[in-house]
C-alpha cells in the first residue's frame, strides 16, 4: 500500500506512527499516512529555518520566477493532482478541477510580488527629513488547512508567503492529504531550495508542536471557529502573529513593513 512521507529538508521522511487515508466514496483503505510527532515538526523547523537566510537574500524577481514555473506545472499536472483530490475527499472531478483552478489563480497572484514588495518614499516630511517603508519577511511560517479543499486552501497561503522571502510549514488535513504533499513537491520542483516548503502531517500533537516552536513566527489557519479560537490563542500567547479561519490574498499575516527616517542625501 502506498505510503505517505512528510516533506522536510527536501527529503520524504516517513514517520513512527501511520494513520488509514480511506476513499470517501468506497471506503475502502487506499494509503498509509505518517504522523509526525514534536520532534518530526522540530526537524521541519529546523530544515525551515536553515533555508530562510538564503532564500530571504534572493531577489524578489528570482523567486517570482520559481512562481512562474510553479503555475506551469499545476497546469501541467492538473489531471493527476484533480484525482487525487477526487480520491481522498469524493467531490467529483469537475469540482475538483474548479478547486485546483481557483488556487492557481494565487500562484498568479504571487507572481507579482516584485511590484507587491516595493515600499514607499515620502520627501521632506519634516524639515530635512525622508521618510521609507518596505516589506521584510518574518522567518519560517506554517499554514494549518482543512478537509474541504485540500488544493485550494494550502495555495491560498504558501506561494505568496514564499514569494515575500519566508519559508513554510504546511499541515495538511491528515483525512486528504496527498494533493497537498503532491503540489509542495512540484514547488520544489519549479525552483524552491530544499527547506523552503515543507510539509509534516498529523493531528494534534503535530499543530501544537508548530503553535509552541519559538522559530515559527506565524501560523495561518483555515477551519472551524471554536478550533481557530483555541488556535489563535495559544499561538498569541506565545508571540506569533495567527491569522485564524480565513486565509486571503494578502501579505500582512506573513511580512513585516520596515520604516526608516533619514535625511535626504546631498
Amino acid at each position: 500500500m502506498e505510503q505517505i512521507s512528510h516533506l522536510i529538508g527536501g527529503e520524504r521522511v516517513d514517520g513512527a506512527r501511520t494513520l488509514d487515508v480511506s476513499n470517501p466514496s468506497t471506503g475502502q483503505v487506499i494509503r498509509q499516512l505518517a504522523c509526525a510527532d514534536t520532534a518530526t515538526v522540530e526537524q521541519a523547523v529546523a530544515a525551515a529555518k536553515t533555508a530562510f537566510p538564503a532564500w530571504r537574500d534572493t531577489p524578489p524577481a528570482k523567486r517570482a520566477q520559481v512562481m512562474f514555473r510553479f503555475k506551469q506545472l499545476l497546469e501541467q499536472h492538473a489531471e493527476r493532482l484533480v484525482q487525487l483530490v477526487s480520491e481522498e475527499h469524493g467531490k467529483t472531478l469537475e469540482d475538483a478541477m474548479g478547486e485546483l483552478k481557483r488556487g492557481i489563480e494565487n500562484v498568479e497572484y504571487a507572481c507579482g510580488v516584485p511590484e507587491l514588495l516595493k515600499g514607499e518614499y515620502s520627501h521632506n516630511v519634516g524639515p530635512g527629513i525622508d521618510a521609507w517603508s518596505n516589506f521584510q519577511p518574518l522567518g519560517v511560517v506554517a499554514g494549518i488547512t482543512p478537509f474541504n479543499f485540500p488544493a485550494m486552501v494550502p495555495l491560498w497561503m504558501y506561494p505568496m508567503a514564499i514569494a515575500c522571502g519566508n519559508t513554510f510549514i504546511l499541515k495538511p488535513s491528515e483525512k486528504d492529504p496527498t494533493s497537498s504533499l503532491a503540489v509542495a513537491e512540484l514547488l520544489q520542483e519549479a525552483g524552491a531550495p530544499k527547506g523552503v516548503i515543507n510539509v509534516v502531517h498529523g493531528e494534534r500533537e503535530a499543530v501544537e508542536a508548530l503553535l509552541d516552536a519559538p522559530d515559527v513566527k506565524a501560523i495561518s489557519f483555515v477551519g472551524s471557529t471554536p478550533i481557530a479560537e483555541s488556535l489563535y490563542a495559544r499561538g498569541a500567547a506565545s508571540g506569533k502573529r495567527v491569522q485564524a479561519w480565513a486565509g486571503p490574498r494578502t501579505m500582512p499575516w506573513c511580512c513585516q513593513t520596515r520604516t526608516s527616517i533619514t535625511p535626504p542625501q546631498p
